[in-house]
Parts: C-alpha cells; sequence; structure tokens
C-alpha cells in the first residue's frame, strides 16, 4: 500500500480520497494491508477510505475488550470529525462495528460485515492459535483461506511474531474470550442500518450458516456470497469483493 501512515496522538491510520467516509476496521490477527485492494478501488470511485490501527495490543490488559476498541473508535471518529460513516469490518472488525453500531447508531450510515465474529463463537478460540511450532502457525493461518497459497510467508511470520510474544499473546486471548461473551444476537436485531454481508462460501472460521444468521437478525440486509473463498474475501477474491460491495453501495445510495 503506497499511502503512508498518519501518525496524531494515539491514532494512526492511512486515508485517501473525498466524498463519504468508510471506515474500515481489521481484524484480531489481520492488519491494514488486509483491504490493499479495497483502499485502491473506493478512493477513484467517490469514497474517502479510512483504515484505523485498532490499539489491540496497546490497551491495559484490564480494557482489552471489544467494547473498548468500539469506545477506542468513537474516539476516532470524533478525531477525524466525521459525523456519520459506512463502517466495515473482517472478523473481530465486523464485531467492533457491530457493537460501535449498537452503542453509537447515529454516526453510523451504513455496516459492512465479511467473515465476522458476533454470533458464532464455539470456534472463537480456536480461530486465533496459540503458541506453537512454526509448521502448526503455517496451517492454522493457511487454513483461513480456501487457496492456502493467499498466506504468505510474511503473514505466516508476523502472526507467529505475535503468537510467541507474550505481551501480544496474552492480549489476543483476553479479545477472543471478551468477543466470545459479547454475542450480539440479542442486540442486532435492533440494527436498522443498511447492512451489507459478503461472505466466503468455504469459511471454516465463521461459516456459512453463521452469515445466514447475521441476515436473519440484521433487518435491514443484503447477503452475498463469494465461492471459493475463505475468511478474508477481501483478500482471496478482492475484485469480486470490491464489485459487490460498490454495487450494493449505489443500491443504496450510499
Amino acid at each position: 500500500m503506497s499511502k503512508e501512515l498518519t501518525k496524531e496522538g494515539k491514532f494512526n491510520y492511512i486515508s485517501a480520497g473525498e466524498g463519504t467516509t468508510l471506515v474500515v476496521l481489521h481484524g484480531l490477527m489481520g492488519g491494514l494491508s488486509n483491504f490493499e485492494a479495497l483502499f485502491n478501488y473506493f478512493p477513484t470511485h467517490g469514497y474517502k477510505v479510512v483504515i484505523p490501527e485498532l490499539p489491540i495490543y496497546e490497551l491495559p490488559l484490564i480494557k482489552t475488550n471489544v467494547g473498548n476498541l468500539a469506545k477506542f473508535l468513537k474516539e476516532f471518529i470524533d478525531h477525524l470529525g466525521e459525523e456519520e460513516v459506512i463502517l466495515a469490518g473482517n472478523s473481530l472488525g465486523g464485531h467492533i462495528g457491530l457493537v460501535f453500531t449498537k452503542m453509537f447508531p447515529e454516526h453510523v450510515k451504513a455496516l459492512v460485515l465479511t467473515g465476522s465474529s458476533g454470533l458464532y463463537e464455539s470456534g472463537m478460540g480456536e480461530s486465533y492459535p496459540k503458541r506453537g511450532d512454526y509448521e502448526y502457525i503455517k496451517k492454522k493461518a493457511e487454513g483461513v483461506f480456501y487457496d492456502p497459497k493467499v498466506a504468505t510467508k510474511e503473514m505466516v511470520d508476523e502472526v507467529y511474531n505475535t503468537v510467541n510474544d507474550r505481551n501480544k499473546l496474552i492480549r489476543t486471548l483476553a479479545i477472543a474470550k471478551s468477543a466470545i461473551r459479547h454475542n450480539m444476537a440479542k442486540d442486532i436485531t435492533n440494527i436498522t442500518v443498511p447492512s451489507c454481508i459478503i461472505w466466503g462460501k468455504d469459511d471454516i472460521v465463521t461459516p456459512p450458516d453463521v452469515a445466514e444468521d447475521f441476515h436473519r437478525l440484521l433487518p435491514n440486509s443484503s447477503l452475498y456470497w463469494i465461492e471459493k473463498c475463505g475468511h478474508a474475501a477481501m483478500m482471496e477474491h478482492p475484485d469480486t469483493f470490491n464489485q459487490l460491495l460498490h454495487e450494493w453501495m449505489k443500491q443504496e445510495e450510499l
């Protein structure tokens, strides 16, 4: 990604474009680069894209949970001076977007979920690998995708280093436990903003049934499938993801 990181106080982020603001939220083991194709596409189509670094490893341990990450997001959006944004999140990022929308609905124009946590909790802990040898971590990282080759050596190295860093591991597990506790099933029936659900048909982290449940529970939602696709559709099929999202945005006049 060519855009340099902007650092303003406790906020680090990249941004590009002008127009309706799309704030993008990465997952627990994800980073800003996961949305490279989205970041390059939407600023050329009339949108401002902003991707913050979430302080997963910086919060005090007692405050390392989904709710406090949603509050951090509120501070960040206030810092940007934005009144209303479209929120898009993958995995934990989708979960943070849901909690934020519950807490601050007046600031959310629309919601985009892909491979989001928030409903399917029985397998959440397993999706965040604990300490292990390199080959174990490599296999877990590859399992996130339908095509294991999407898990580059750089990506595997980053996950391996994270789970073998005691500080990061403790916070990773704290967030995973928080996600398990913070089930959104009873809350999202009250989320009425337009919601776009884009899901990989072969997602084994948050399986297709999870997308069906989100679609059933979110009153104003549209569901789109991507074939031969795992947990991170915006990485594995970036062009299809962007096309589906853009068409939905135009349909919703966003």
